[in-house]
């Protein structure tokens, strides 16, 4: 039955019976026979397989929640006789605007201290990391929210922007000037987008945006050549600005964002590899921007 459970579980995180039957590796034909036991076990229809591919019914959904809970027991079993040193795969998702080479350096600085464990980490905006999550494909999802969002044990430090633009762009930017200045963002659902399009307030919902550009590089390059103003967290301008480039006074334009780590309730050992990395993330990205 365990086998069984299992696979339920992974179909629900692949949507296919092709990708569990990857992932296990198995084929197609031994993936549908497990699922068909499963059914028959339980007395119920898990899969509608008149769609294509085939979702969850609603028992199907019901029995999944059951499922998780019951291979959580279980591994939390296996860990009283089994060495207390974490092993396994943990499944991370960084926010793009975390993925910077301090954050980089905090994760893999925590992750040596576990020799056994073997990181799987993807970059993502936070609105799909935290979906993802939410669909148990993630283990650890490393996002940005805003403030009061959120419940506060997931808070690990404070995230504040400035803004930056070529030498001499504005001499004096006030609230009202910045909503009508070019800006070079990254594309929809950054982030910093949404936070910057929040504090100027609802009636500035459409900011011209003269490029969409991800790469944070590549954005500063446009910026210095001034094509529009800029968006950065403090704690990298502190570092280093490069040269025609200059932090633009906000005034009480409030650019502040709590980043926050999500973390299973599942993890058994691996908790403490998790524990650990948000700490490490928490420390290099302060309080105090």
């Amino acid at each position: 039955m365990l086998e069984e459970l299992r696979t339920l579980v992974l179909f629900a995180e692949e949507g296919s019976i092709q990708k569990v039957a990857q992932r296990l590796p198995l084929t197609q034909p031994a993936v549908t026979r497990q699922m068909q036991r499963l059914e028959d076990a339980l007395g119920t229809t898990l899969l509608d397989r008149r769609q294509k591919p085939p979702r969850l019914t609603a028992a199907g959904v019901e029995v999944l929640a059951q499922a998780r809970n019951i291979l959580a027991s279980v591994e939390a079993l296996k860990s009283f006789a089994a060495d207390a040193e974490p092993h396994g795969v943990l499944r991370i998702g960084l926010a793009h605007g975390l993925s910077d080479t301090s954050v980089a350096s905090a994760i893999a600085g925590a992750a040596v201290a576990f020799p056994k464990v073997s990181l799987r980490i993807r970059t993502a905006w936070s609105v799909e990391l935290i979906e993802q999550f939410g669909r148990g494909q993630l283990d650890m999802a490393i996002a940005l929210r805003a403030i009061g969002d959120q419940d506060n044990d997931a808070v690990v430090a404070t995230e504040r922007l400035g803004i930056v633009g070529r030498t001499g762009f504005i001499a004096d930017a006030k609230d009202a000037v910045l909503a009508d200045m070019p800006w070079v963002l990254s594309p929809e659902p950054c982030d910093a987008r949404q936070k910057l399009r929040s504090a100027l307030g609802d009636d500035r919902q459409r900011l011209f945006v003269a490029a969409e550009i991800q790469d944070p590089a590549m954005q500063m390059e446009w910026v210095r050549r001034g094509h529009g103003l800029g968006l950065a967290p403090l704690r990298l301008l502190a570092r280093s600005l490069p040269n025609g480039v200059e932090r633009i006074d906000i005034g009480d334009l409030d650019l502040t964002m709590q980043v926050v780590a999500l973390r299973s309730p599942h993890l058994n050992r691996l908790a403490k590899v998790a524990d650990a990395i948000a700490a490490a993330v928490g420390e290099v990205i302060g309080d105090d921007g």
